[in-house]
């Protein structure tokens, strides 16, 4: 990845990149890939499945949610996870 392409990126002298180019830049540089993708004013394309399949129920989670300390907002997730595996 050349650092010049990053910083025309980061510059906004470049449209935000693609999904998978956002990976590839997450990959090499050992960041989160949702981080920057939210970073680049995109979202992955599993979430959008998940939000299109269920809209008004990701939808009224996610409003719940917000404002939520990250601690209880990963709380939630750990609650979530467990059920999930004891079904």
């Amino acid at each position: 990845m050349d650092p010049t392409y990053l910083s025309m990126i980061e510059r906004d002298e470049f449209k935000p990149p693609t999904e998978e180019r956002v990976r590839t830049i997450a990959q090499a540089l050992a960041q989160n890939t949702d981080e920057l993708l939210a970073l680049a004013g995109r979202v992955s394309s599993d979430l959008k499945d998940i939000i299109q399949r269920r809209p008004r129920r990701i939808a009224s989670f996610l409003r719940t949610v917000n404002g939520l300390s990250d601690e209880a907002v990963q709380r939630i997730a750990e609650e979530v996870r467990s059920k999930r595996k004891n079904t």
